[in-house]
């Protein structure tokens, strides 16, 4: 069962049901509820923090994260790069592509990625760090968590455009 989703700030959401999901922890608040969990996109300082991450691990917390991360992530590691498909404490993730098709921030060869996880029956799309792209259109969702700003990733009207690619039902704004 998904419980709730909690848009904390940026990218970062704590998803609950089954277990505990974080996504790109970054400036959190001291106390939150420990992840059983982590979905990171990028090794950017804004996505990938050690700082905020220790705020919310436990000894057995999952973090997946893409190669480039490696080095700032103490614990239970488990690389990921686009396409891969994995099984995490009961959830089916799967790692998808996150690029920029007309900035430099995020080029699509560095391998940078968002994610697809099912949680209480729900199929969520956390984007990432990304423009619409087009395996957004392979991409099924009911809930998608889409970048708007415009500046480093897609504009609000692209992340519409995206939303009905992913066909959700429910779009959260980030990144804003």
């Amino acid at each position: 069962m998904l419980d709730k989703i909690f848009r904390i700030n940026h990218d970062c959401f704590r998803l609950e049901g089954e277990v505990t999901i974080y996504t790109d922890p970054f400036h959190l608040p001291e106390g939150l509820p420990k992840a059983d969990l982590v979905l990171i996109s990028h090794e950017h300082f804004d996505h990938c923090s050690p700082e905020d991450l220790a705020k919310v691990a436990k000894d057995d917390t999952v973090y997946l994260a893409t190669e480039a991360c490696r080095e700032q992530i103490k614990g239970d590691l488990r690389v990921v790069k686009p396409g891969d498909k994995l099984e995490v404490k009961g959830v089916a993730v799967e790692a998808v592509p996150a690029y920029n098709t007309d900035k430099h921030f995020h080029p699509k060869d560095a391998g940078h990625v968002g994610y697809v996880f099912e949680l209480g029956g729900k199929r969520i799309y956390f984007a990432g760090d990304t423009d619409r792209i087009p395996e957004m259109k392979d991409i099924q969702a009911d809930i998608a968590l889409l970048p708007v700003s415009g500046t480093y990733v897609m504009t609000a009207e692209q992340a519409v455009e995206a939303a009905r690619d992913v066909g959700a039902e429910v779009t959260i704004p980030m990144n804003y």
